[in-house]
């Protein structure tokens, strides 16, 4: 079963120059409780970004550089979508799609539930989060408004009808 968990603005950058426009440490801590224990999957170019391995978490890299390697007994890389969307899509395990943009996009319609944090102010960025036909989802969870480092935002969790 695939999730999204995801940061983003209220116009949906989640990104500039591979970094989150934003820091809240609220929202890292949510995202080490959600995620610790799991397999985390995301694209060459947000497993680049991470400061280092996240220990705790195998991390599923989807890339389409045929030469990408990385030699650690946590990361497994693919080069196929379809052969690690057919491998984990009926799966029990509850599999993280953390990013980036273009991931979260190709998941989103084999996603199950959404984690999202909603950073309740615009950016400019150059990498967005796809649009979310909301009809398809019930919301499970709201959070109230909580504000770090000058940032208001709210989390919320969805799961798809």
């Amino acid at each position: 079963m695939f999730s999204i968990i995801v940061a983003k603005s209220i116009n949906n950058i989640i990104g500039v120059n591979n970094k989150m426009p934003w820091n809240i440490p609220s929202d890292l801590k949510r995202f080490k409780e959600l995620t610790m224990g799991k397999k985390i999957l995301m694209g060459r170019k947000t497993f680049e970004s991470l400061p280092f391995v996240l220990p705790g978490r195998t991390h599923l890299v989807l890339t389409t550089k045929k030469d990408f390697s990385y030699n650690h007994k946590d990361v497994i890389i693919y080069n196929d979508l379809n052969k690690l969307i057919s491998e984990y899509k009926n799966s029990r395990e509850e599999i993280f799609v953390i990013g980036g943009g273009k991931i979260y996009s190709e998941l989103l319609k084999y996603t199950s539930k959404l984690y999202i944090t909603e950073v309740l102010k615009e950016y400019k960025g150059d990498t967005y989060f796809p649009k979310v036909d909301y009809s398809k989802w019930i919301k499970t969870y709201e959070s109230s408004i909580y504000e770090e480092n000058g940032n208001k935002f709210k989390f919320f969790n969805y799961k798809k009808i």
